[in-house]
């Protein structure tokens, strides 16, 4: 079944929700979260699905917003404004994407991210809102916009690592191998290409059988914990950082970079390791 960008499925108590669009490396339209979150809800709703697969279509899990939409084009879209730039309006749309990420983590059901390829940018918020995440290990993971024009609106590196590797992660914008996120906690597992599909449906086999209503108790008692140290505040603050991080002095330099020389360009000058291009000495 089609939702949107998104593809449906379930059977033997299974609801697989893949990312669709694979020539776009997945990349997150401006429909795209409002689509994961009614197939969320649809699996939800699904009394027949105990566990619940995300997974991408093609090479990839996700390449972040798709900036050829955001980025390279002239002039305003959701998440650019012309100067003096509304915060509110920003934070309004921003936020919805937040939420419908989040309705990931919210869901009653286990959430099992099969991150087959790189999971970049926006596309490691939608992976890390998951419950467990099993990962190529050849595949990346990481948000390079945190180096300019962005800020992980979930904040959920800092819930599932811990400041001092969090901060890692994010003063430098790296991306890391599925085999090193492993080694710092990120994700549960990673293992090579040819073994990713059966070391889901092994984790898939021994959470399917468990009562819904065990699932869903299991899954609150752990997720309370981290609403009680603050993760929604924590993702109010990150979703107005977003915006702010899009219209600083550098956030513009950034843009208007990449609608000059294209955002590959861009981008490989923001990671360099050089200074950012409009920044202060």
């Amino acid at each position: 079944m089609k939702i949107g960008d998104l593809e449906y499925e379930c059977g033997d108590r299974v609801a697989t929700i893949t990312l669709n669009r694979p020539q776009k490396f997945n990349a997150i339209s401006e429909t795209m979260p409002d689509d994961i979150q009614q197939a969320i809800d649809t699996a939800a709703a699904d009394d027949s699905a105990h566990v619940i697969v995300l997974t991408g279509a093609g090479r990839g899990f996700c390449g972040g917003y798709d900036l050829d939409a955001f980025a390279e084009t002239e002039g305003e879209n959701p998440v650019i404004q012309e100067m003096p730039w509304d915060a509110m309006i920003d934070y309004q749309f921003m936020r919805r994407c937040t939420d419908s990420f989040m309705s990931i983590w919210r869901c009653p059901k286990p959430v099992i991210a099969k991150v087959n390829g790189d999971a970049v940018a926006g596309g490691s918020d939608i992976a890390l809102c998951s419950d467990l995440i099993v990962m190529d290990e050849a595949a990346r993971i990481g948000y390079p916009p945190a180096r300019v024009w962005g800020c992980p609106t979930t904040a959920m590196w800092m819930y599932r690592l811990g400041a001092e590797q969090a901060k890692r992660m994010l003063f430098t914008g790296d991306l890391v191998t599925g085999a090193e996120a492993e080694k710092m906690g990120l994700i549960l597992q990673a293992v090579p290409t040819d073994e990713l599909d059966a070391a889901v449906s092994r984790l898939v086999a021994r959470i399917k059988g468990v009562p819904k209503n065990q699932l869903a108790m299991m899954k609150t008692l752990v997720n309370q914990a981290y609403d009680n140290m603050g993760l929604n505040s924590t993702q109010t603050l990150a979703t107005l950082f977003d915006g702010i991080a899009r219209h600083s002095p550098e956030g513009v330099a950034f843009k208007a970079r990449a609608e000059e020389a294209g955002f590959k360009q861009a981008v490989a000058e923001r990671d360099s390791g050089d200074p950012i291009p409009g920044s202060k000495k």
